[in-house]
């Protein structure tokens, strides 16, 4: 398989990947047809989700849940603002541009994503992978 040219959609791959990599995960197939997300799931509970109806091809926009450092992470210059019940339940979403250096961050992203499938995950198996 050959890597993606552009960063946004290598970081893309590595961050499905990441995510398919954890316990019980899956990603959910579109729920309407020009649906522009590709979610991730636990136990049929989203995670994570990349994408969004204003994002470009050459954007990377993923949103995930971060019960602990939701506002810790707001005042990142790659962090959109919440607004609403994205708010009120922590979730946040990260947009990185074709000028911006999203590579620099996969590991950031990498450990939101953990964050968010724990949070999600039903407690048994939350406590078996935070446990390794």
């Amino acid at each position: 398989m050959s890597t993606p040219q552009n960063p946004c959609r290598q970081a893309e791959a590595e961050l499905l990947a990441h995510g398919l990599s954890l316990p019980e995960t899956d990603l959910a197939p579109p729920r309407r047809d020009a649906d522009p997300f590709h979610y991730l799931r636990v136990a049929g509970k989203g995670f994570a989700w990349f994408g969004g109806r204003d994002a470009s091809p050459d954007e990377l926009v993923l949103t995930v849940k971060l019960p602990i450092s939701a506002e810790m992470v707001a005042e990142l210059p790659f962090v959109q603002e919440s607004k609403g019940w994205h708010k009120r339940n922590n979730w946040v979403t990260a947009r990185f541009g074709p000028a911006d250096d999203v590579l620099a961050e996969l590991e950031t992203l990498k450990a939101w994503m953990l964050q968010s499938y724990l949070s999600m995950a039903p407690r048994k198996l939350a406590r078996q992978v935070a446990g390794d």
